[in-house]
């Protein structure tokens, strides 16, 4: 396997002109019309023989030009499918077809596709258009396309790496875990996977919530060297996971990240926003726009289920984690089956109206990581049911006092969750029609849910492909300048739901200062309050606080109402973590707690042993635990 792409080449001689990776896959162009056309059945043989994927595309030399090709796909494809953009990757002899019905678009059997396939020699792919345009879905498809040549060189360079040292036989005597964030915490998130061949860093996050030096992972130990990075991978988008991934790549990294596509897009959203909230306070970003792009550009997105390589002695597999849109475990399969190390990040198993429960049933697992944000006997969460009608009764009670109600929310998970909940209530009659105010990048994050529809529940996937889109409602109306933000504070009663969810920085801040003093209004915690935050002062009970302002430091009277809801988390509570593992199979070896407070980790640890009598670990910061 040592030259896996001459191989091929031999066995194909004299039909294609040329072979290049694409990460993990192959991809083989021809000049040859009718082998275009016919020659599947070959390739076929081939992947049989060396168990990976390999894809036949037409060489650029055969293909019709963009126009002609553009005319002829809205000649093929009905009308009623509705053609948003047609984007042409050239490097790389693809073309993206961008729709609103994408059935329609792929056809019976993907008939329609092979017929634009057979008729135009491009390589076909579709995506879905969002119901809400989005920049910067918008912004992330012309750094993927304009930087194709890149795209094409960088890809190779990466299936050249990851098949170099591929062997199948070799078996590798170790593989170890060091904890550089969210041992015995929760923030900064940061994992380094080694073996003998390979260094990967799984999550790259920030501690939001923290000051100096401990906002970010120990990335100065010995133990990691950037230029020695194999792959990054990113469970998910939270700042906490994700908020410190361009800078590596402003450090000079430049290999793979691996991640969902929602991962992808709502990540560098809230990097660009993590930039602006920097500038707002005054402080110099930690990274650039331009870092963010260099993120995106060496990003490679897997679905879930998707087996790929990673380097020549990891494989990877992402499942539905329950989380958030996107949000991914990840399987490592380690040696070739020498070890499987599961990766969950931050996981809920428990449905949702926005999401299905996270996945637990995997084919082989030796060690895994899990959370303990919510693992203490005292973090028994309600049932949701409950919780959405004491939520109800609260918001209603406010209202009728002619308040106003104020839920700070993350941009990611928990704001969705929360609008689709009082859409419900309000299309239903359980509310008033009152207004619904949304403020911060939730709108936009909210466009990449509307792209992104096979990653949600079936029940609000159902929903959006009968045109029923609950995140279109006429409900919700965009905060989008000062300007209209002020209109909000002096106006009558409404929700709003702004960013942050911590109450650190962001639209949620600005409404709390002008909210606060007023006993008829509402602040309703339902996120994870970190140490140090003003949200978790708030909830604490503090009655004074300091928020900044234009003035500097302003100290803050605390008359309002406020609630915390913990029953609406994303996270899974101590029950939902209990019935995770009791109803996992095949049943891990051993049990890695991490990503909560010191009391929350040791006690779920604890509780683990004594039910599954396995081994269970509470890494520090810097500790090394030694999977093989």
């Amino acid at each position: 396997m040592a030259d896996i792409l001459k191989k091929i080449t031999d066995k194909l001689s004299g039909k294609i002109s040329e072979a290049n990776f694409e990460g993990a896959n192959i991809v083989v162009y021809t000049q040859d019309e009718n082998f275009f056309r016919e020659g599947e059945g070959k390739i076929k043989e081939i992947v049989d023989e060396i168990k990976k994927r390999i894809e036949l595309r037409a060489d650029a030399k055969i293909l019709p030009d963009q126009k002609t090709v553009e005319k002829k796909i809205r000649e093929i494809i009905p009308e009623e499918a509705e053609i948003t953009d047609i984007i042409f990757d050239v490097q790389r002899s693809i073309v993206i077809v961008e729709a609103k019905k994408l059935g329609l678009v792929i056809g019976k059997q993907g008939s329609i596709l092979d017929e634009i396939r057979n008729e135009t020699f491009w390589t076909p792919q579709v995506q879905r258009s969002p119901a809400i345009k989005s920049k910067i879905t918008e912004s992330i498809r012309e750094v993927l396309y304009a930087n194709n040549n890149y795209r094409r060189k960088f890809l190779n360079e990466v299936g050249e790496k990851i098949y170099k040292g591929w062997n199948p036989e070799k078996v590798d005597e170790w593989a170890r875990l060091c904890f550089l964030g969210s041992g015995r915490q929760v923030g900064r998130s940061c994992l380094l996977l080694q073996t003998p061949v390979s260094n990967i860093l799984l999550d790259c996050g920030i501690d939001v919530a923290s000051q100096g030096s401990d906002k970010f992972p120990y990335l100065s130990i010995p133990e990691f060297d950037i230029s020695q990075l194999d792959a990054v991978i990113l469970s998910h988008a939270h700042l906490d996971h994700s908020g410190l991934l361009p800078y590596l790549y402003k450090m000079g990294y430049r290999g793979p990240v691996y991640m969902t596509a929602p991962t992808r897009d709502i990540a560098a959203l809230l990097a660009l926003d993590f930039i602006g909230v920097a500038y707002k306070q005054a402080a110099t970003p930690l990274f650039s726009s331009t870092d963010i792009k260099e993120m995106v550009k060496h990003s490679i997105c897997l679905n879930y289920n998707e087996v790929s390589d990673i380097t020549p002695d990891i494989r990877i597999t992402f499942y539905n984690a329950g989380h958030v849109l996107g949000s991914a475990q990840v399987h490592i399969n380690i040696g070739n089956g020498l070890h499987n190390f599961v990766y969950t990040g931050d996981m809920k198993y428990g449905k949702t109206r926005l999401l299905d429960p996270a996945v637990n049933k995997y084919t082989r697992v030796e060690s895994i990581q899990v959370e303990s944000t919510y693992g203490s006997k005292d973090d028994v969460l309600p049932p949701r049911k409950d919780t959405e009608k004491k939520f109800l009764d609260m918001v209603k009670e406010t209202i009728e006092k002619g308040g106003k109600v104020l839920l700070p929310e993350l941009g990611l998970g928990h704001a969705q969750e929360t609008l689709l909940r009082v859409e419900e209530a309000i299309r239903t009659g359980e509310l008033p029609n009152i207004p619904m105010y949304i403020d911060g990048m939730i709108w936009d994050i909210n466009a990449i849910h509307t792209a992104y529809p096979d990653f949600l529940s079936n029940n609000i996937r159902s929903s959006i492909f009968q045109d029923k889109n609950p995140f279109v409602s006429e409900i919700f109306s965009r905060v989008a300048s000062p300007q209209e933000r002020k209109q909000v504070i002096e106006g009558g009663p409404c929700i709003v739901i702004a960013t942050s969810g911590m109450l650190v920085g962001g639209a949620s801040v600005e409404y709390f200062r002008y909210f606060a003093d007023n006993p008829n209004n509402l602040l309703i915690l339902s996120s994870y309050q970190g140490p140090g935050s003003l949200g978790r002062k708030l909830q604490d009970g503090e009655k004074i606080v300091q928020v900044e302002s234009e003035r500097g430091m302003q100290d803050i009277k605390v008359n309002m109402r406020v609630e915390l809801l913990s029953g609406l988390t994303p996270h899974s509570g101590r029950n939902e973590l209990i019935a995770f593992f009791n109803n996992m199979y095949p049943k891990p070896k051993r049990i890695i707690v991490n990503h909560g407070e010191v009391s929350k980790s040791l006690d779920l640890a604890s509780a683990l042993y004594k039910l599954n009598r396995i081994e269970t670990n509470v890494p520090r910061n810097l500790e090394i635990v030694r999977l093989r």
